[in-house]
């Protein structure tokens, strides 16, 4: 099974009974959940948490989901969810991708774009990211092919 590109941030996820909606498939709310927590993660992994995010001032917000779902996930499938960034204009916007998939039969569940918008959290209006994002979050760059 490949990811779309190299090197992605992975989690494991595990679907379920709660996140089962009345088709019998995990509910499309659920996976933008999914989204976000992968994306946490990897801010985290980057050295960039609540805390510093708090410390200064700054946070980086969704403005825009695209998301193709491709397949369903069922209770108790076990699943991978990879992210890159793969776009950024060093100062306010940041795009993410992210592919889901399902090790057991190899199916990719879904694809997701996300760009994130860097705010000031005391006014929630846009601001430049600071120094520590374009230190963080460059490292993680992965270029559009």
């Amino acid at each position: 099974m490949n990811w779309d590109r190299p090197a992605p941030f992975v989690i494991a996820l595990t679907v379920q009974p709660d996140d089962i909606d009345g088709l019998g498939h995990a509910n499309n709310a659920v996976y933008v959940t999914w989204l976000e927590r992968c994306a946490w993660q990897h801010s985290q992994h980057l050295g960039l948490d609540l805390a510093t995010y708090r410390q200064l001032d700054r946070a980086m917000a969704v403005v825009r989901h695209e998301i193709d779902y491709l397949a369903s996930a069922h209770e108790d499938d076990e699943m991978e969810l990879g992210t890159w960034i793969v776009d950024w204009d060093r100062r306010l916007k940041m795009t993410r991708h992210f592919q889901l998939r399902r090790p057991r039969d190899g199916a990719v569940v879904l694809r997701a774009c996300t760009t994130f918008v860097c705010i000031e959290l005391s006014s929630g209006k846009p601001k430049r990211m600071p120094a520590q994002f374009l230190d963080g979050y460059g490292q993680a760059i992965v270029l559009q092919s």
